[in-house]
């Protein structure tokens, strides 16, 4: 049932950490793509991550397309605790992070590739995959930088296992999600399967760029994916 796509990158002002969800590569029409890491290796960590400094420079942001929506779980992977209640996401809030955002909507682009925020205090709901709290990965992304403004999810990098997500309906139904892991990945190399794979339940993905940012394509080179299970 894995699904392997090409991962492309293109140009998207800084949004993911300047693709998810989780999450989605894409790119902006307002300055270069992202692109360059220190590590050529992925990164994991289940008790926090390491962020890097965003450079001046206005890098876009990108996140590898995504695959058609999953449409059977892995045996292996644990149900959820407790019934769940299906929201379009309004709004995400990330505690930890200082986060208190609005959610929009999120399609694909002509090439293929995910849209981004056209701002950098949104978030960006991929529509065309799964709704918060029912069976699968929703994946939400943002930028981590949109030219000179620090983008909703700079942070992301700073995540620990355990620290709360809560993503917001209109009418204010909440559904409550606790970070599992936090991954980076090059672009080249990002997880497409752990991100868009079916899972057994509602599962949360978030997603950015990182690492280090190449000045002479405006690119940044990795992906940060934080994981999240219902709370």
């Amino acid at each position: 049932m894995n699904r392997r796509r090409t991962l492309t990158a293109v140009a998207a002002g800084a949004f993911l950490a300047t693709t998810a969800v989780v999450a989605v590569v894409v790119t902006d029409g307002d300055g270069p793509t992202e692109a360059v890491s220190a590590a050529p290796t992925t990164t994991s960590s289940t008790a926090g991550t390491t962020t890097s400094s965003a450079p001046a420079p206005a890098p876009t942001t990108t996140i590898p397309t995504p695959p058609p929506p999953p449409t059977a779980a892995p045996a292996t992977t644990p149900a959820p605790p407790g019934p769940m209640v299906a929201v379009e996401p309004a709004r995400i809030v990330v505690p930890a992070l200082g986060v208190d955002a609005p959610v929009i909507r999120l399609g694909l682009q002509r090439d293929g590739t995910l849209e981004v925020p056209a701002t950098a205090h949104e978030v960006g709901w991929w529509s065309g995959g799964t709704l918060p709290g029912t069976t699968g990965p929703a994946v939400l992304a943002g930028h981590v930088n949109l030219g000179d403004q620090r983008g909703v999810f700079a942070r992301l990098a700073e995540l620990a296992a355990g620290d709360r997500i809560d993503v917001a309906a209109d009418d204010g139904t909440t559904i409550s999600y606790v970070v599992t892991r936090v991954e980076r990945h090059p672009k080249d190399a990002f997880p497409t399967d752990a991100v868009y794979d079916m899972t057994a339940g509602p599962e949360l993905r978030l997603i950015t760029c990182g690492g280090d940012f190449d000045r002479s394509s405006g690119h940044y080179e990795d992906n940060v994916i934080a994981f999240a299970t219902p709370a």
